[in-house]
């Protein structure tokens, strides 16, 4: 991925690695989000294997915009669609944030329910 611009030290590049870490963070610190999950079950065992900060995050850039596709797992108890419109608004707003590019689509996958406290 590369982001335009004019500058004298040369061009900059932004690996879909960093937008994914980014992406996770901000998943993460959403409230109602337990985990992220892997798309299927080969990269989940993969994951498991190699502790990766990109879990449960695909990144696509077309040249123009970055789409994203996240896989979370949300708490028990919560409401699903508040929840996933919240991670969606909070990582478009990171990912703009830090790039300056603009986000297009971000599909929230909502993998399960956890229930965090049985008390």
């Amino acid at each position: 991925m590369t982001k335009e611009g004019s500058n004298p030290h040369g061009n900059i590049y932004i690996s879909h690695r960093a937008i994914a870490t980014i992406a996770y963070q901000s998943a993460l610190e959403s409230y109602g989000v337990v985990g992220l999950a892997a798309k299927n079950f080969a990269k989940g065992l993969t994951h498991a294997l190699v502790k990766d900060p990109t879990l449960g995050v695909e990144v696509k850039f077309d040249g123009s915009s970055i789409k994203i596709d996240l896989y979370i797992i949300i708490e028990y108890g919560t409401r699903i669609k508040s929840v996933a419109n919240s991670v969606a608004d909070s990582i478009r707003y990171q990912v703009e944030k830090a790039l300056g590019v603009p986000v297009t689509n971000i599909n929230v996958h909502v993998r399960g329910l956890r229930i965090s406290d049985t008390d």
